[in-house]
């Protein structure tokens, strides 16, 4: 018997035999579990009769789904449940009798209703991790939607980026809902780490919010605030602490120059011709080039003048002098590809539909990632995922939850 979608993985992966019901939709939760699932997991995707609305998101799109939604989704089966539909409810419970892990991004009390709610699913799947993601917790912002934007507003991310003159500018992604995902996957690992450590073999919440993750990615900038009481400002490309760190004028256009430390500046000044700035006392320490950097930056802009981009990139990465030049997104996967990282990966196996993503950041020298199945269409895997109901039997009963991972044959 094959688990839903038959996603028979060609050799082991980490986390095979794991599974998770992911009643997630849009960024945060799924990127969690498309990246569990690349490792082995199988994911049942479980939407609402209307989808995933990212699948709705376009453009761009492939074959009429947007590619949102293709991003977050490989190696998962979809089965789509009406909550409100008694029989559904009871194929969701059947799931989660069987399932591993619960993720889910619901409003905080949305799924009470259900019994799906933190306190009914430690009641009735004891054995189950239970991850939830908010955006703003489930306190005083438990009314609040969890949109990224709104996050990188209220957490000050917009603030410290932009020109000094200029708006506050959001990330070009949704880079908190990214770093929510990120923290789910950890937190979900280390929950099963713990659970099969444990005597009981009973699960946990996990829970994260999209606010809390800005504010630990915000990593210096926050703690510079709690730690110092420093409330950084907007310093456009210019970085608050390092300097020269950030891109800078050359004869055509701009290339990033990243110095963190005195012998990257000495071999710096010595590429550009001014090898006595290293001995400068305005320039000759970290603190000093921050202090003095308005002068530092118009004596780099005269020299850097003199040569193109590309020559000033070959010279300074010969010397070891942390540099970059500023490409579009096609041009960052290409070059990624110029340099042997594979970043584009054809999912789905041959002659089956297949797409072409970008891969799995991670990589095991013993049990690598597998790329089985393209995004599934909405409730694709129905007939499957019913099939494996019946034929696997729940994962625990009331008086046995010593069995802390499911066997898919």
């Amino acid at each position: 018997m094959t688990t839903p979608g038959s996603l028979e993985p060609t050799a082991r992966r980490p986390l095979d035999g794991i599974v998770i019901a992911d009643f997630s939709r849009v960024l945060a939760g799924p990127y969690a579990t498309m990246l569990l699932a690349d490792m082995g997991a199988t994911v049942i995707k479980v939407e609402s009769p209307n989808g995933d609305d990212t699948r709705l998101w376009m453009p761009p799109e492939r074959d009429g789904i947007g590619t949102y939604y293709l991003s977050v989704n490989r190696n998962k089966s979809s089965i789509a449940l009406d909550l409100a539909d008694e029989d559904d409810l009871q194929t969701a419970y059947a799931i989660l009798d069987r399932a591993d892990v619960f993720v889910e991004n619901f409003k905080p009390g949305g799924l009470a209703r259900f019994g799906l709610d933190a306190e009914s699913v430690h009641e009735r799947w004891p054995h189950l991790i239970h991850a939830s993601i908010t955006g703003f917790g489930t306190e005083g912002g438990a009314s609040m939607p969890g949109y990224d934007l709104l996050v990188q507003g209220m957490s000050g991310f917009m603030h410290v980026t932009g020109h000094p003159e200029g708006d506050p500018q959001r990330a070009g992604v949704a880079i908190f809902d990214v770093v929510t995902g990120l923290h789910a996957a950890v937190g979900i690992l280390a929950a099963l780490l713990e659970r099969q450590g444990s005597e009981s073999g009973r699960g946990q919440h996990v829970a994260m919010n999209l606010l809390s993750s800005a504010l630990s990615g915000l990593v210096n900038q926050t703690t510079g605030y709690a730690a110092a009481g420093n409330n950084p400002q907007r310093l456009g490309n210019d970085h608050p602490s390092l300097y020269p760190y950030g891109p800078f004028p050359t004869a055509d256009q701009n290339l990033i120059i990243c110095v963190g430390n005195d012998s990257q500046f000495t071999r710096l000044v010595q590429t550009l011709g001014m090898p006595e700035l290293a001995a400068d006392p305005r320039f000759d320490s970290v603190l000093l080039r921050n202090q003095n950097r308005d002068a530092l930056r118009v004596l780099m802009a005269d020299a850097l003048a003199k040569r193109t981009a590309d020559e000033w990139f070959e010279q300074l990465q010969t010397v070891g002098v942390p540099c970059a030049p500023i490409l579009d997104v096609a041009q960052g996967v290409e070059r990624a590809g110029a340099l042997g990282l594979e970043p584009v990966v054809q999912v789905g196996e041959p002659g089956s539909r297949q797409v072409p993503l970008i891969r799995n950041p991670v990589t095991f020298s013993r049990t690598p990632v597998a790329y089985l199945k393209a995004p599934p269409h909405l409730d694709e895997d129905k007939t499957d995922v019913q099939a494996w109901l019946a034929s696997t039997p729940p994962l625990h009963n009331d008086t046995d939850l010593s069995a802390s991972m499911v066997t898919t044959p």
